[in-house]
């Protein structure tokens, strides 16, 4: 039998009235845009950065690199912390840690706290994501869920397509500590805005945080991560733990740690439950997600940055404006794309876009020191309209897929593998370009950009060969597989038994 107290208080979450959402989730957007902004904001002062504060370019990258693996390492906790947290709590909690980075990253006197900073920002930051997109999926309903994700496409792919373009025109003019004074303020106002009445009828469970797989989870991302980074940066020498020590120590942790939530989870004590990986439409667009958020943050906010600078000899301030048309492109398409999944379904978008997103990669092969700088545009607004056409279908497919209970999880597997995604391939892409480039070349050069560009196509290629399990909506479905349809007449009839278990209602 049902516990209708407990009950009560999520079908009041899951359908609330529109006024009411909508400036919740304004706020939540707002927040995580200006959060997310800084992923990216230093990509384009890597050689200033490194020439300040006398460090190597490949170390400095890790500005950019330690804030995405510091995201993939706590995102995972996000789904034990919205069963046991309330969304204020969350929230204020996000904020704060951002702030206290962005201070300790304006006032940082050399590189050590300047990372110091960027990785409690990435804290702050890894929270808001799953928040964001659990919090969307339990207050819109099905059929407008596509045009809401579309907004929180501006978000997780606009704010870091931006971040070049802001980060060169403060750069050129005001110095790199004012990336950080210039947010500061905005991110102490949306805390502000927040902590006033951001206010959500939750339901919280006393859910124990498992140590070791936090453990395991941070020793599978950082070992995996740190030794693709270092093969780049020590060009072959030596280095305090060898690239392939590290790397395999990361593949084997991440590998136990996926047996142990296997384990846990039949008693619901997983820190990341991995039940989403059971539904096919899941899968298939996780993974695909996964090859997006390498060829974006990888080729569109590294490599194409470096490029400009190195080959190109663009100012900051011009390579920034240079990848400003494609990210607006990026924002344009995020609700037209949106709505137009709520009619037509993942498919007919998603193979169009990975199509273009592989073309336009394989056209940087081609760029060189004599490209004119209006043909790396129009590649690049190609690759961010390939981008658009994918990245909403792909978010909503993935957790319209799931049962209610779920969602938080599956939040949290989608943000991690997105941020995994990105550290991967800033690492490879970097790590590729300093092996490719001559002995004497003081950073990359067109060779060793070219050879990154080359491994960029072959992920476009198979992202176009994923797109294609992709499945057809069925009529009068919602996209999801047979399995996932089940599941979600079951939620729909009433809560699951581990929703109403071990529930307490918070005010």
């Amino acid at each position: 039998m049902h516990d209708n107290t407990s009950a009560a208080p999520a079908a009041t979450e899951a359908r609330p009235a529109a006024p009411r959402a909508t400036p919740l989730i304004a706020v939540l957007v707002t927040s995580a845009f200006v959060m997310i902004l800084n992923e990216t904001i230093l990509s384009v002062a890597l050689r200033d950065l490194s020439l300040e504060l006398g460090v190597a370019t490949t170390t400095a990258q890790w500005l950019t690199s330690g804030f995405l693996l510091t995201m993939a390492v706590v995102i995972p906790i996000t789904g034990f912390l919205l069963e046991r947290f309330t969304p204020r709590q969350i929230f204020l909690t996000s904020l704060t840690l951002f702030n206290t980075g962005t201070l300790l990253s304006a006032l940082a006197p050399g590189f050590g706290m300047l990372l110091a900073g960027r990785i409690v920002q990435a804290c702050g930051t890894a929270v808001m994501l799953p928040l964001l997109m659990t919090t969307v999926m339990r207050l819109v309903a099905p059929e407008r869920r596509g045009a809401t994700m579309g907004t929180i496409t501006i978000v997780i792919a606009v704010a870091p397509a931006l971040g070049p373009t802001i980060g060169g025109a403060v750069l050129s003019s005001l110095g790199w500590r004012w990336m950080f004074w210039i947010v500061l303020p905005l991110a102490l106002i949306a805390l502000a805005i927040g902590a006033a009445w951001l206010r959500l009828d939750s339901t919280t469970r006393r859910v124990p945080l498992d140590l070791l797989s936090v453990l395991l989870s941070a020793i599978g991302f950082g070992g995996l991560l740190y030794g693709l980074s270092s093969i780049g940066e020590s060009g072959g020498g030596s280095h305090p733990v060898p690239p392939w020590l590290a790397i395999t120590a990361g593949i084997a942790a991440l590998a136990v740690f996926a047996f142990r939530q296997t384990r846990l989870q039949r008693a619901d004590r997983a820190l990341l439950d991995l039940r989403p990986f059971t539904h096919r439409s899941f899968t298939v667009a996780l993974v695909l997600t996964g090859l997006l958020f390498i060829c974006l943050l990888g080729v569109a906010s590294i490599m194409l940055p470096l490029y400009l600078q190195t080959v190109l000899n663009t100012s900051t301030f011009v390579s920034g404006l240079a990848v400003l048309p494609g990210g607006l492109v990026l924002g344009l398409l995020g609700r037209p794309v949106g709505a137009l999944f709520d009619r037509v379904g993942a498919r007919p978008l998603v193979i169009p876009g990975a199509t273009a997103m592989a073309v336009a990669l394989w056209l940087f092969t081609t760029l060189g020191p004599e490209s004119p700088l209006g043909l790396v545009i129009g590649i690049h607004v190609l690759l961010m309209a390939g981008l658009g056409l994918m990245m909403t279908p792909l978010m909503t497919e993935s957790l319209g897929s799931l049962p209610d209970h779920l969602y938080s999880h599956g939040s949290a597997i989608l943000s991690t593998l997105q941020q995994v995604a990105g550290a991967l391939g800033t690492a490879v892409f970097v790590t590729v370009a300093a092996l490719g480039s001559s002995a004497d070349a003081v950073g990359p050069d067109a060779g060793g950009l070219r050879a990154a560009f080359v491994v960029a196509g072959v992920v476009g290629i198979l992202a176009v060969l994923t797109s294609l399990l992709v499945r057809r909506r069925p009529d009068g479905g919602n996209g999801a597989d047979g399995a996932d349809d089940a599941s979600r007449v079951e939620s729909a009839d009433g809560p699951t038994t581990r929703d109403c278990q071990d529930q307490a209602p918070v005010a």
